[in-house]
C-alpha cells in the first residue's frame, strides 16, 4: 500500500489537508475538485517518502486533475477525462478513493456525468 497525502498550502494561515488515501501502488491518480494549488507526498508502507510535488498550480479550470509520478517527482495536469482514463484511481476530498468507470462531458464543458466505483474490505 501507498499513502497519497494532498495538501492545500495556500488555505488558512498555514495550509489545510485536502486528502489522505491509502491505495495500491500506482503512478497515476486523478483528483476530483482539486484546489488551485497542491502539495503532494507519496509514502510507502514504512512511511518513507517515495515521491513528492511542490507548488503544483492549476493551469486550467477543470473538474479533475491528473497527478503522475515521474521518478521521485509528482506532476499535475488539469484535465477533462476521456474514456481511456477509465480504471484510473480517483481521490476525493477527504481521502475516499474509487475507480473511474465512465466519463462524459458536453463539448463546451457546461455539463458532465461520471461514474465511480468504491470498494472496501475489512482486514
Amino acid at each position: 500500500m501507498e499513502t497519497w497525502e494532498l495538501w492545500f498550502p495556500k488555505a488558512a494561515a498555514t495550509g489545510l489537508p485536502f486528502c489522505r488515501s491509502k491505495i495500491d501502488p500506482t503512478d497515476t491518480v486523478m483528483v476530483h475538485s482539486a484546489p488551485p494549488s497542491l502539495e503532494v507526498i507519496v509514502r510507502d508502507e514504512r512511511g518513507d517518502v517515495i515521491a513528492e510535488g511542490k507548488d503544483l498550480q492549476a493551469m486550467q479550470e477543470s473538474p479533475m486533475c491528473r497527478l503522475t509520478r515521474q521518478g521521485e517527482k509528482i506532476v499535475r495536469q488539469d484535465v477533462w477525462p476521456v474514456q481511456d482514463d477509465a480504471g484510473t484511481v480517483v481521490l476525493l476530498p477527504g481521502g475516499e478513493a474509487g475507480r473511474l468507470l465512465q466519463w462524459w462531458n458536453a463539448g463546451d464543458h457546461s455539463e458532465w456525468r461520471w461514474r465511480v466505483e468504491f470498494y472496501n474490505k475489512k482486514s
